[in-house]
């Protein structure tokens, strides 16, 4: 696969919209995928999902999904196995991938589903090597740049097209003839999916200890190894985790400081809840 033309390959552009931010501590609200095969879009999928916890204004106001909108939709564990079986063999695409990889690897692993093979492509990494006159690279002010036909903004379909129509533009540009391991190379980073495993952070004691922290919404207390108190018990109430090719981090609000922090994983020792 990665020797062969991209114009002959079948790509997915997928987008999620959520509860919140933050994987683990947050949940997929709608899931929008679009299927590309030989030069045109063959199918689409779009599911609003019911999340276990109901949603904030400030989500709300950000995609539209009300409480209500959702209050009859399936949960995310009759949807999750439909959202796998529609990617199949084809090559996932996300503006932002990273993002939406981190809420859908963790609902693959715990429904017992087996992750795709095949590394996956960011629009908003590739459009910042190859679009250089946009104003900036998020997926609206590119929709507007490229005069893409925009359907409703912060949707997960809609995104999701608009995704894949920044995709196409960029592929083209990079080469008509370019193969899937030159378009990897211009994105940069590995977005492997397994780079976005919870599975695999469970065998860390400390980081074990964060996961279960963050599901029953409880405060922890750690030893970080980096910043201004470095080697200092540090107390937080873990917002999520985040895993980045970057480097992956919890995001949490610090007891001590007051206010919302970013503590690396590699960073954190001697993890464990705050007994109540």
């Amino acid at each position: 696969m990665l020797e062969t033309p991209w114009k002959e390959l079948s790509f997915v552009a997928f987008d999620t919209e959520t509860t919140g931010p933050y994987p683990l501590g947050n949940e997929i609200v709608e899931v929008g995928l679009v299927k590309w095969v030989a030069g045109q879009e063959i199918d689409s999928y779009d599911q609003l999902i019911k999340p276990q916890k109901p949603m904030g204004q400030e989500v709300i106001d950000i995609h539209g999904i009300t409480n209500e909108m959702v209050a009859s939709s399936p949960s995310i564990d009759s949807v999750i196995g439909k959202v796998r079986e529609f990617i199949g063999e084809s090559i996932l695409i996300a503006h932002h991938a990273p993002f939406d990889l981190g809420f859908l690897v963790p609902d693959f692993e715990r429904f017992g589903i087996i992750l795709p093979k095949t590394p996956p492509l960011c629009t908003s990494l590739i459009s910042r090597k190859v679009i250089k006159g946009s104003e900036n690279h998020k997926l609206q002010t590119l929709v507007k740049y490229l005069k893409i036909e925009a359907g409703q903004a912060h949707r997960a379909e809609s995104d999701a097209r608009a995704c894949l129509q920044v995709a196409l533009h960029c592929f083209k540009s990079i080469g008509e003839n370019a193969t899937f391991q030159e378009i990897l190379k211009i994105q940069g980073k590995d977005l492997s999916w397994k780079n976005y495993s919870i599975q695999d952070l469970h065998s860390n004691q400390n980081i074990k200890g964060l996961i279960e922290a963050i599901k029953n919404n409880q405060s922890v207390e750690f030893i970080y190894m980096s910043g201004s108190m470095k080697g200092k018990v540090r107390k937080a109430l873990p917002y999520g985790i985040v895993r980045n090719p970057d480097g992956d981090y919890l995001s949490a609000l610090c007891l001590i400081e007051h206010k919302k922090k970013r503590f690396y994983l590699n960073g954190i020792k001697d993890a464990m809840p705050i007994m109540s």
